[in-house]
């Protein structure tokens, strides 16, 4: 483990600050993976989205085709004969990961029935385990909802990582890894952000799907 973001911050200098997070990052995820475990990801307005599409890097290959392994296949096989062989064929390898903000009906009643800054904190204590991770991402670190589910994360054994601006706000303290882009500017944070979940992607990718 241990990934070095060299080629990250050649293409992105202005990332270098981030350099010993981004590798504490990388190395609590793949400990995360190594043990079994999941990830949860959660954010608000474009960082829900980004929440998405980090999960679509994982849940699936990214940049390189992960055949499930012949243990697995042989399962399908035995299963369902020849189609059960074919689907085995066309599965993926997969690094579990749950986008949090894609729960909408669950989001909205959470927020209907109580309040918006519980909408997080209710699907992590209903879904997450000891040894799960999170990734909490705000542009500003002030997201109460965000924070919150960190809060929750930490009481039962989930480790966190977040990932904020400059400032790293509120939320960046209760994280055991805060990723603080260098910027202040919303727009800026989440272009500096995509360069972030893409590098750990990859180094995960690479991980864990070595063949």
């Amino acid at each position: 483990m241990n990934a070095r973001p060299s080629s990250l911050i050649e293409r992105y200098p202005i990332l270098r600050p981030c350099e010993k997070d981004l590798r504490a990052a990388f190395d609590l995820l793949a400990t995360a993976y190594k043990n079994g475990s999941k990830l949860l990801v959660c954010g608000n307005g474009g960082s829900a989205a980004d929440s998405e599409h980090i999960v679509a890097e994982l849940m699936k290959g990214f940049l390189k085709r992960r055949p499930i392994s012949a243990e697995d296949a042989a399962k399908l096989e035995k299963s369902s004969g020849a189609t059960g062989k074919a689907i085995a064929t066309r599965l993926q390898g997969t690094l579990a990961a749950i986008s949090l903000p894609s729960q909408m009906s669950l989001l909205t009643a959470t927020a209907n029935d109580g309040a918006f800054d519980m909408v997080f904190a209710q699907q992590v204590y209903g879904l997450g385990r000891p040894g799960d991770a999170l990734l909490a991402i705000s542009t500003s670190g002030n997201s109460k909802n965000v924070c919150n589910a960190v809060i929750v994360a930490k009481a039962f054994g989930l480790k966190s990582i977040a990932l904020t601006g400059r400032s790293g706000g509120e939320l960046a303290p209760l994280a055991d890894v805060a990723i603080k882009v260098p910027s202040d500017n919303v727009a800026e944070i989440q272009e500096l952000h995509l360069p972030v979940y893409h590098w750990l992607s990859t180094k995960l990718e690479a991980e864990f799907f070595k063949s």
